[in-house]
């Protein structure tokens, strides 16, 4: 979002754009329902909005560890003894791929409960707990502390499971959380053209590569977190491009998530 954010571009940006902040899960609810345009959507949604198309070029992914998507699990038997996991629903293709990751490779098929971030809370009632964005990067950064409130609960090291590392481990390919999508007739009455609406935002997401250290210094304050850490996780845990290999994943992501019922058969990608 450099560019909608910034100078020199930010004020004619504005002119053509109007930027509304909120939870993935919210970003496809808005865009199925019309009130949005474009939106950066968790990769689920695609599966069960009909007529949105894919904004080429841009994603956020991990080719390994991606650090903001984090499964806990609090049985001492470690994840297959799992029968529930509490979840964060903020994003529902995390979920997704929790799910995912329990039926087809760890051959267990647990309850998910919904619930609020709190990680301590969520494995007082549950097995194990999923938990997404900055209250997992803020549970990495406090993980003794965490585990020392929770208690004998935690009795091996291998508990803290980096979702998109799973996900390639078994996968060989990279996790896929989100990418740009729209609602094709939204141009028709609209001065933004497909080639500018995909060249502003591939512009945008180029720019704010080229501005890591100014990014590091806004989010610094924000949350508390580290600043060697949050330059990490910009440059090092999240991928910004939708190359074939993140194409490939979400192909199977959907075959997978058909496969076991989450989510109805997706339709073929359409790109812009």
């Amino acid at each position: 979002m450099w560019d909608f954010e910034h100078a020199p571009l930010q004020a004619e940006l504005a002119e053509r754009y109007s930027i509304d902040y909120t939870m993935p899960s919210r970003c496809a609810a808005d865009l199925a329902s019309g009130k949005a345009d474009v939106g950066l959507i968790p990769i689920a949604a695609y599966a069960t909005t009909p007529g949105l198309t894919i904004v080429p070029g841009c994603a956020i992914a991990a080719k390994n560890h991606v650090r903001s998507i984090v499964l806990v699990v609090g049985h001492p038997d470690g994840i297959t003894a799992v029968r529930t996991v509490a979840a964060d629903t903020s994003s529902r293709s995390s979920v997704a791929y929790a799910q995912i990751l329990f039926r087809k490779f760890f051959g267990i098929q647990p309850k998910f409960i919904p619930a609020e971030p709190n990680l301590e809370e969520m494995l007082k009632k549950a097995d194990a707990a999923l938990i997404i964005g900055d209250p997992a990067l803020l549970a990495l950064e406090n993980r003794k502390q965490i585990e020392a409130s929770v208690g004998d609960r935690f009795q091996r090291d291998h508990l803290w499971l980096d979702l998109a590392a799973e996900w390639r481990a078994r996968t060989g390919l990279p996790w896929v959380a989100a990418f740009w999508a729209v609602q094709p007739k939204s141009l028709t009455h609209s001065s933004t053209s497909a080639e500018q609406l995909i060249a502003e935002l591939t512009a945008s997401r180029d720019h704010g590569l080229q501005h890591i250290d100014e990014l590091v210094r806004e989010w610094t304050p924000r949350i508390a977190i580290k600043p060697e850490t949050i330059r990490e996780y910009l440059t090092g845990n999240i991928y910004y491009k939708l190359d074939d290999e993140c194409i490939e994943t979400i192909k199977l992501f959907y075959r997978y998530a058909a496969e076991i019922g989450i989510l109805p058969e997706a339709p073929p990608l359409k790109f812009l």
